[in-house]
């Protein structure tokens, strides 16, 4: 799964820690999804996209093999 979460935190200048807080985890998680080394839970990957004013699928996409 790849997703546009820096792309995200550009546009709307928040650091990965401010979305970490914005969302209730922690920055290093947010660094992780980021890195596609995490695969976050539906309930984050909705409050992420809510933060975004944007859908999950505009957030988070498959890759092939996923």
């Amino acid at each position: 799964m790849k997703n546009n979460i820096k792309v995200e935190r550009a546009i709307h200048n928040l650091t990965q820690e401010q979305l970490a807080q914005k969302v209730d985890v922690s920055r290093q998680t947010i660094n992780a999804i980021e890195l596609n080394k995490f695969v976050p839970s539906t309930l984050l990957a909705l409050k992420i996209s809510q933060i975004f004013n944007k859908s999950v699928n505009e957030i988070f996409s498959l890759e092939d093999g996923d």
